[in-house]
């Protein structure tokens, strides 16, 4: 057109028409947006909810951003009132209505009462540097002002919805699963300031409790903004504490399982402990009496002196039956293992007693053996009655058969008989320990 006015070219009547229902739609947009934000379920527990922290402060100018919203929002239902008005009085609109309406469509024509520049106890405030008691809008720039208005307090609102939904509930089922564990510790002893576990339960306590305090006054301490996400609520709750102390009682509730466990086989245990402790009583106790036999019926040689059997695994067992009596779980279950290890330890060391102690006596054994051996393959070679074989062997058997016995010296007369075997028999004998021809016409040829 070649009309204008003091906002550029006066619009004709298509443009007005266009432009009333562009803004029509927006306002219905706008008023659908500010209804669910009054009805959201985070801005109702918001408002009845005792803030702390970031989300009492940006509570705070949430509030004053929607109080401004519905100002703003009314301003704005107010000129498109006037503007739909002065567009019905007549079908073809004249110049006059048309350079209204433009200047209602596309100037600064929405004042604000006090708006922004007023602050919600009603002091003057300084916005652009001057104090202002009113402001100027077109409707373009106030509906830009109420995207970013609703924009901002709906992600504070939904963020501290997100918190909210998240994990008070969870902390709950936390919380019960605490109080269960608690109860079945107490059960097996597992009580604070005898027992870690214990402690731990103590603090986990402590922990929980405070969390909840804290999500439920200041949620958005909890919350985690998305990177490089502009729409409202973009994040997730932060369960960093919530997932570590989670963490924690599943530690402890394995703990209480093994110390269950502990009960149920306690006394099988305690039973196979005495077993294992008993029978390495007997050995060292063979192992003495294999000691005095080795004493008097061997001559020169060295016989490893026989301990007595530890006293303090004893003290050890009767203090884990008297946990079983009293039920001190807790206690008995370290003693357990540590004990059932060490017996095995002392039975090992008796029997390697008992074998060192034995060891001179099988050594004699074998030399009989291997001289009765030599014998009786004498005989079935019909050398039986062999004076020099029959001189050897009684000096052998003499030795070995004697008490003491001088295992060095019969072993040597051992070695002379066979010898005289094999000289006898055409063919030198294998002298244990060195090389040459193995004698293979031994006992068992």
């Amino acid at each position: 057109m070649g009309d204008t006015g003091p906002t550029g070219p006066v619009m004709d009547r298509d443009e007005v028409d266009r432009a009333l229902a562009r803004l029509g739609a927006e306002h219905e947009a706008v008023e659908t947006s500010l209804l669910a934000l009054q009805d959201h379920a985070g801005r109702r527990l918001l408002e009845g909810a005792e803030l702390t922290g970031v989300t009492g402060e940006r509570w705070a100018a949430a509030e004053a951003s929607i109080t401004l919203l519905w100002t703003y929002f009314d301003a704005y239902t107010g000129a498109l009132r006037t503007a739909r008005e002065i567009r019905s009085r007549r079908r073809w609109s004249s110049r006059e209505d048309l350079v209204a309406l433009t200047e209602l469509l596309r100037g600064e024509a929405v004042t604000v009462a006090g708006g922004a520049a007023v602050t919600t106890a009603g002091a003057p405030t300084s916005h652009g540097g001057t104090g202002r008691l009113s402001e100027r809008y077109s409707l373009v720039t106030l509906v830009d002002r109420m995207n970013q208005l609703y924009a901002a307090s709906l992600d504070m609102v939904v963020a501290a919805d997100a918190v909210w939904s998240a994990l008070p509930a969870r902390i709950d089922l936390l919380a019960a699963e605490l109080q269960r564990t608690r109860r079945l510790a107490h059960s097996v002893g597992v009580r604070p300031g005898e027992h870690p576990a214990g402690d731990d339960l103590e603090r986990i306590t402590r922990t929980l409790t405070r969390l909840r305090e804290q999500v439920v006054s200041d949620p958005l301490a909890f919350w985690l903004p998305a990177e490089g996400s502009s729409a409202p609520g973009g994040g997730r709750p932060d369960t960093t504490v919530y997932d570590r102390e989670a963490r924690a009682l599943e530690d402890v509730r394995r703990e209480i399982d093994a110390v269950l466990a502990v009960r149920q086989d306690a006394e099988q245990r305690i039973v196979r402990l005495r077993d294992v402790l008993s029978r390495a009583d007997r050995t060292l106790a063979e192992a003495r009496t294999a000691r005095g036999e080795v004493l008097a019926k061997i001559a020169a040689t060295e016989v490893p002196v026989v301990s007595g059997p530890p006293t303090v695994l004893q003290e050890q067992l009767a203090a884990a039956a008297e946990y079983r009596r009293h039920a001190q779980w807790h206690r008995l279950s370290p003693l357990l293992e540590s004990l059932e290890e060490k017996a095995e330890d002392e039975l090992l060391r008796a029997r390697e007693s008992l074998t060192a102690v034995t060891a001179p006596l099988a050594v004699r054994a074998e030399l009989r053996g291997r001289l009765d051996a030599y014998k009786a393959k004498m005989g079935r070679l019909g050398h039986a009655e062999d004076p020099e074989l029959v001189e050897k062997y009684e000096k052998a058997r003499r030795m070995l058969w004697s008490a003491p016995c001088d295992l060095r010296v019969a072993g040597q007369a051992v070695l002379r008989y066979q010898h005289a075997a094999a000289e006898l028999l055409g063919s030198a004998p294998r002298v244990p320990g060195q090389g040459g021809p193995v004698d293979r016409t031994g006992p068992g040829a």
